[in-house]
């Protein structure tokens, strides 16, 4: 049984930072890519960022280019999502993704097909 979780969000001022974690298991974590999606109320989910099996490949939207980093880790199954210099416009339900294929451009939810509940992140300003 496939299960993805993560854990992490909560309650920043704008300018904080907080580290979101993914696990996951029940399918072969190398030979999958990583990826953080968001979802605001009333907007679409929107990539955030990936990474690829081995974690050498990343991608950020433009949006949190310098400001957050995705690392992973293959022995312990475990994706991270670094976010620094938090934005009131950050603040959205957090959701870890696996998907077969790592994209280096735009990121489409259609090629993730293991999915976790979501974490909330909400940024005060």
């Amino acid at each position: 049984q496939v299960q993805v979780v993560e854990s992490g969000g909560g309650l920043v001022q704008a300018g904080g930072s907080l580290r979101l974690s993914c696990t996951a298991s029940g399918f072969i974590f190398d030979d999958y890519a990583i990826a953080w999606f968001r979802q605001a109320p009333g907007q679409e989910r929107e990539g955030v960022s990936c990474a690829s099996w081995n974690g050498r490949d990343t991608y950020y939207a433009d949006s949190v280019k310098g400001r957050f980093t995705i690392s992973r880790d293959n022995v312990k199954k475990i994706v991270s999502l670094q976010m620094n210099s938090l934005k009131s416009e950050d603040t959205a339900m957090y959701y870890c993704a696996a998907g077969p294929v790592f994209s280096s451009s735009e990121m489409y939810a259609r090629d993730y097909p293991y999915w976790g509940q979501g974490t909330q992140v909400t940024v005060s300003s």
